[in-house]
């Protein structure tokens, strides 16, 4: 015979104070760990939004990243006349070398520094990254040390207004414009032309090269293409694969969740069972009174743990509600892969939410189980005298 759940509700209701407590408990456990949690995702949908699929990805073999890849001139000569490559209207390549350079820029609380990555693009460069587009302001003009800068990195670093001018390498630069990278990982970067960016930065050689294949075909025999020709000692792949491949930023964050998650889980365990064994003191009579009726041990040792289960959801329920109005505020943290400052946003998804949820009840139920047998195991004379 079962115990109907009316009763373990009722009774969360009574001792609406010891209650409350282990909601809270719970909630804060379960908000702490979405919001560590969501910095992840952010990250990590910051590099899945990036890239185009009809392009690829042209870097220095072994380079892990566009930094720390070089690509010669004579090197990049060699790829516009490669066949698979997607032509316009005009008979003109879908071919862009881009420059990328880490500068050092005051924040804009002009105090501290941070590593700005700046992005050497052509005009082609831009049709081939269709989702950024300019939301102030104009484009740069080759040749004037112009740049376009990102409007979110413009939140984090000084003298990123439009019509702005700040130093590096003892040069000028003018802020002429703002763009949008669509929450992709251009969010991040300052653009400029690429010729302009190889002169003023003394850079010999391009950083990475992106093309536009004709079509999917086409893209897998350029990259088997260039893995093969031993005059290009370059590796290509997938411009979308590229760019989701560059996570490593978010692995520490994850894992500092899952330690702030265990260790405070604990406290949130004790807090549960300490409530719980609470609940069982003071229901000693009525869990004697239970038994006399026919309800067996299982059954009360069941009864606990959905009891115990349920007061964790809510309060799983309420950590997730905590944590939903820092969804999609923008931040920024270090890139491991490029060791520039990387924006992105808060990102509480569904799966989020269930984990969180999921982790509510595991710590409901791992502190009801032993007050849970311990009601289940109470002799029933012992409990019908208690007082």
């Amino acid at each position: 015979m079962a115990l109907p759940i009316k009763y373990n509700i009722r009774n969360v209701i009574v001792r609406w104070r010891a209650t409350l407590a282990t909601i809270l408990g719970v909630a804060l456990v379960v908000a702490v760990y979405m919001l560590v949690q969501s910095l992840a995702v952010g990250l990590e949908q910051s590099s899945g939004n990036t890239g185009d699929p009809r392009n690829v990805m042209i870097v220095r073999k072994g380079s892990t990243a566009e930094s720390s890849s070089q690509i010669t001139r004579e090197q990049f000569r060699l790829l516009p006349y490669l066949p698979q490559i997607a032509r316009d209207s005009q008979g003109r390549p879908y071919v862009s070398a881009d420059v990328i350079v880490l500068i050092n820029l005051l924040r804009r609380d002009l105090k501290a520094e941070a590593h700005v990555l700046v992005r050497g693009i052509s005009p082609v460069g831009m049709k081939l990254r269709p989702q950024v587009r300019l939301v102030g302001g104009r484009w740069f003009d080759p040749g004037k040390r112009e740049v376009v800068v990102s409007r979110r990195l413009a939140a984090r670093i000084g003298h990123f207004e439009i019509g702005d001018t700040f130093k590096t390498g003892g040069k000028a630069l003018t802020v002429v414009g703002w763009l949008e990278g669509g929450q992709s990982a251009f969010d991040s970067e300052v653009w400029m032309d690429a010729d302009e960016a190889r002169s003023l930065f003394y850079r010999e050689n391009y950083s990475s090269v992106l093309v536009r294949a004709r079509d999917d075909a086409a893209a897998a025999g350029l990259i088997d293409r260039i893995e093969s020709d031993k005059r290009l000692p370059l590796q290509a792949l997938p411009e979308v694969k590229y760019y989701s491949a560059q996570t490593m930023t978010a692995m520490p964050i994850k894992i500092l969740g899952d330690f702030l998650a265990t260790a405070m889980s604990i406290g949130a365990v004790f807090a549960a069972m300490n409530t719980m064994y609470a609940s069982v003191g003071s229901r000693t009579r009525e869990i004697g009174t239970l038994r006399v009726l026919g309800y067996r041990r299982r059954t009360i040792l069941l009864s606990f743990l959905i009891e115990g289960a349920f007061l964790a959801l809510v309060g799983g329920v309420l950590g997730c509600l905590l944590s939903l109005p820092m969804h999609g505020y923008s931040t920024g943290t270090i890139s491991f892969e490029s060791f520039s400052e990387t924006v992105f946003q808060f990102r509480i998804t569904p799966w989020l939410a269930a984990k969180g949820l999921t982790f509510s009840v595991i710590v409901g139920v791992a502190g009801s189980l032993l007050p849970a047998v311990r009601a289940s195991r109470l002799p029933v004379i012992v409990a019908l005298k208690a007082v």
